[in-house]
C-alpha cells in the first residue's frame, strides 16, 4: 500500500499513452467512455428509423428530404433536437415513415403519392443527375450501402446512403422505391457485454442491469443498418386499396434487384414506395459497432507520412545542432578573445556576421500591431486545433454523437479568446521594450481579425446557401446566437486576456537596441525567396494527412484517426519552429537584422502550399463538382483553411525565431 503513491501518477500516464494509441489504429477502441451506454431493445419493440439531409458528392448542397415527393409519416414530419455542430454541417434529422419491430422481419406497402406536377417531376429528375444520396439513421447509425467494385470483380464498396434513383441506358428516369433493409443486432451472453461490465464497474459501482426490466436479462442492441436499394414496378392488383404500413405479399417485392428498374418518373403519374426488413444477429459487440464506418485504411501511408515527418525533423534538428554547437560557439569564443566591446573596432573585419547587428536585432519591426495580433490569433488558432484533435483522440468527441467535433472545436475557440489576447499584447510589449500603451487596441483587434475574416466568408456563404434553398444555410436564430457568443464570451476573454499581460513583467532584451538602424547590405539573393521555399518541408509534413482531411471534408469520408493526425501535429510544429530557426540565422548571418516577418512567414508560407493543394485537389479529385456554387463554397472555404494554417504556423515560427534570437544574443556581452 505504501508503494501505491508514487506509482499513481506513472500509471495515469501510461494509460493515457495507450488510450492514445490504440486511437490511431482502432478509432472505435475510445468512442465510448464511463456514462455512455447502449439501447437494448426488447422483441416485439418498436424502432423507428430517420432521414438526414439529402446529400450529394458532386453537389455541395445539401437539400431537405421531404423536398422530394416521398412519403411522410402518419402522424406528421418532426424535427429532430439537433446540436450546434450539426446544424452548423447542414444536418436537417427528422422522422421517416420506416418503422419496424425488433425481430420481426415484414415486407410493407408505405405510400402512393399524388400524380407528379411537371415541376415536381423536373426537379427530382434533376436531383438524381446530381446523384443525390439518402441518408437513413436508425439508433444513430447511418445506412451502409455494398456496391461491387467494377476495377476489381468480387470486392465490394461501402458507402453510406442510397441514391434517390438513377438514368437508365436508354435515358429514362427511375427512382428507388423499394428498400430491402436488413438490421444487425448483437444479443450479448449472460445479458451484459464485457464492456458494458467495465463501463458499470468503472467507479467502483456495483453491475447495472441493462434489460430494461426483462426477468432473463436479454434485450438487443442494434449494431448494423444495411440497405439495398430497388426500384419495383409494383402490380396495381396487389396494391390496390392498401394502406400504410400493410402487410404486403413477398411476391410483390420479387424483383428486387438494384441491376434492374422498374418505377419511372414521370409528370402526372404517382410514385409507389414499399419496404421490407429482415432481422440478422451479429457477432459484433456494440462498442465495436462504428468500426464498419471509421475503418479509414491506409495505415501505412499514415506510418509513411509519421515516418516522413521524423526524418524532416531530425534533418533540421542535425542543422540547428551544427549552427549552435559549432558555429555559434565557435563565434562567441573568438568574440570573448577578442575582448567583448573593448576588441571591436580593431577587429571589426573579422566580426562580419550576426554579431554586427547586435544593437538592431531587438528593434521594432515594420507593422507591429498587425504582427501581434496576427500572432495572436495564430496561437488561439494552434491551441484550438491540439485541443480538439487530443479530445478527438481520446474519444470524447464520439461519431455518435453527430455534431460533437465541430460544437467542440467551437467552444474551445471561444474560450480560447484569452489566450489570443495575453500572446498578442504580451508581444506588443515586448516589441515595444516594455511599453504597454495601446495595448486596448492590439486586443481589441486580435478579437476581431480572424473571426471578422471568418465571419465575412461564412456570411457570403450562407446567403448563397440561403438562396438556393439549402440545408446547410445557417438559420437566422443561430446565426445571432453565434454573434452573441462572440461578443459575450470571445471578445471579453480577449481583452482579459490583454488585460493581464499588459500588467505582468516584460522581458529584458539581453543587449541594448542603437538610436539609429544600421544599414542592411545589398543581397545577391532576395530573402523572401528563401522564405518562400521554406514552406515546402512543413507543408511535406503535413500533405498525407491533409489528403484525407480533404476527403473527410469534401467526399463525405469519415475522418477518426485521430491518434495519428496528433503525432503529425507535433512533428509540424517541430518542423515549423526549425525551419524559421535556421532562416532566422541565415539572415542574421548577412547583417539583415529584420528577421520578425520573416520568421513568421518562413514556417508560415506552408499556408500557401496548402491552398495550391486545394487547387489540386480541386481539379484532379474533385472533377465531379458541378455548379459554380458548390465551387464557390469549396474556395471560400479553402481560403479560410490556408489563412488559419498560415496563422498557426507563422505563430510557432516567430516564437521558436525569438527564443533563438534571444539565446543567441543573451551570450554577447555588450554594455
Amino acid at each position: 500500500m505504501a508503494m501505491a503513491t508514487p506509482m499513481a501518477p506513472r500509471s495515469t500516464f501510461a494509460i493515457f499513452l495507450i488510450l492514445l494509441l490504440r486511437s490511431g489504429h482502432s478509432p472505435a477502441a475510445a468512442f465510448y467512455l464511463p456514462g455512455s451506454y447502449p439501447h437494448r431493445y426488447r422483441p416485439g419493440e418498436a424502432l423507428a428509423a430517420k432521414v438526414n439531409s439529402l446529400t450529394s458528392p458532386s453537389s455541395k448542397l445539401p437539400f431537405p428530404y421531404y423536398s422530394l415527393p416521398f412519403c411522410a409519416p402518419q402522424g406528421g414530419v418532426n424535427r429532430a433536437a439537433e446540436s450546434l455542430g450539426e446544424l452548423l454541417l447542414g444536418d436537417r434529422i427528422e422522422t421517416s415513415p420506416y418503422r419496424f419491430s425488433m425481430l420481426k422481419n415484414a415486407t410493407a406497402f408505405l405510400c402512393r403519392t399524388d400524380p407528379l406536377p411537371p415541376a415536381t417531376a423536373d426537379l427530382l429528375m434533376s436531383r438524381i443527375d446530381d446523384a443525390y444520396h439518402v441518408n437513413l439513421l436508425l439508433d444513430t447509425l447511418p445506412v451502409v450501402r455494398y456496391v461491387k467494385n467494377l476495377a476489381a470483380p468480387g470486392v465490394f464498396v461501402r458507402s453510406t446512403g442510397f441514391p434517390v434513383g438513377v438514368r437508365a441506358d436508354d435515358g429514362e428516369y427511375y427512382v428507388y422505391n423499394h428498400l430491402k433493409l436488413t438490421v444487425l443486432v448483437n444479443k450479448p451472453r449472460n445479458g451484459t457485454t464485457r464492456a458494458e461490465a467495465l463501463m458499470a464497474t468503472a467507479d467502483a459501482v456495483e453491475l447495472i442491469s441493462f434489460a430494461g426490466g426483462s426477468k432473463d436479462g436479454g434485450g438487443y442492441t442494434v449494431v448494423g443498418f444495411e440497405v439495398v436499394p430497388c426500384s419495383v414496378e409494383h402490380d396495381a392488383a396487389a396494391i390496390k386499396g392498401k394502406k400504410m404500413y400493410d402487410e404486403l405479399p413477398a411476391r410483390a417485392a420479387a424483383g428486387c434487384d438494384p441491376s434492374v428498374v422498374g418505377m419511372r418518373v414521370r409528370a402526372n403519374r404517382p410514385l409507389v414506395f414499399s419496404y421490407e426488413v429482415a432481422f440478422v444477429e451479429s457477432g459484433v459487440e456494440w462498442p465495436s459497432r462504428w468500426d464498419a464506418y471509421l475503418e479509414m485504411g491506409g495505415a501505412k501511408v499514415h506510418w509513411f507520412s509519421i515516418l516522413n515527418s521524423i526524418v524532416v525533423v531530425a534533418f533540421l534538428a542535425a542543422i540547428l545542432l551544427v549552427i549552435l554547437l559549432r558555429t555559434v560557439r565557435r563565434d562567441l569564443a573568438q568574440y570573448d578573445e577578442n575582448g567583448g566591446e573593448a576588441g571591436l573596432a580593431p577587429q571589426a573585419d573579422e566580426l562580419a556576421g550576426w554579431k554586427l547587428v547586435a544593437g538592431d536585432v531587438f528593434r521594432e519591426p515594420a507593422h507591429p500591431v498587425l504582427l501581434c495580433v496576427m500572432v495572436g490569433d495564430g496561437v488561439r488558432i494552434l491551441a484550438m486545433a491540439v485541443a480538439t484533435i487530443l479530445f478527438a483522440a481520446l474519444g470524447f468527441m464520439s461519431p455518435a454523437s453527430r455534431g460533437a467535433l465541430v460544437t467542440g472545436m467551437l467552444g474551445i475557440y471561444l474560450l480560447l479568446g484569452f489566450a489570443a489576447g495575453y500572446a498578442a499584447v504580451r508581444l506588443w510589449k515586448t516589441v515595444r521594450h516594455g511599453d504597454s500603451a495601446g495595448w486596448k487596441r492590439v486586443a481589441w483587434r486580435a478579437s476581431c481579425a480572424f473571426p471578422g475574416a471568418g465571419f465575412a466568408v461564412f456570411t457570403a456563404l450562407n446567403c448563397v446557401l440561403w438562396y438556393n434553398g439549402s440545408t446547410g444555410a445557417v438559420p437566422f436564430l443561430l446565426f445571432a446566437v453565434i454573434l452573441l457568443l462572440w461578443a459575450f464570451v470571445s471578445v471579453p476573454l480577449t481583452l482579459a486576456g490583454g488585460l493581464v499581460a499588459s500588467r505582468v513583467g516584460h522581458l529584458e532584451y539581453p543587449v541594448k537596441t542603437n538610436k539609429i538602424a544600421r544599414q542592411v547590405p545589398a543581397a545577391q539573393c532576395s530573402p523572401w525567396v528563401f522564405v518562400a521555399v521554406a514552406g515546402t518541408l512543413p507543408f511535406g509534413t503535413l500533405f498525407i494527412e491533409l489528403l484525407f482531411i480533404m476527403s473527410s471534408l469534401w467526399l463525405g469520408r469519415v475522418y477518426y484517426v485521430f491518434g495519428f493526425l496528433l503525432v503529425v501535429m507535433a512533428l509540424l510544429v517541430a518542423v515549423c519552429g526549425e525551419v524559421s530557426v535556421v532562416l532566422t540565422y541565415m539572415g542574421l548571418c548577412v547583417e539583415d537584422w529584420r528577421w520578425w516577418w520573416r520568421a513568421f512567414f518562413a514556417s508560415g508560407s506552408v499556408a500557401a502550399y496548402t491552398l495550391g493543394y486545394a487547387v489540386y485537389y480541386l481539379v484532379f479529385d474533385l472533377h465531379s463538382l458541378s455548379g459554380p456554387v458548390s465551387a464557390a463554397l469549396y474556395v471560400g472555404y479553402s481560403l479560410l483553411m490556408a489563412l488559419a494554417v498560415m496563422l498557426a504556423t507563422g505563430a510557432v515560427g516567430l516564437a521558436a525565431s525569438f527564443a533563438f534570437v534571444y539565446y543567441l544574443f543573451s551570450a554577447v556581452k555588450l554594455d
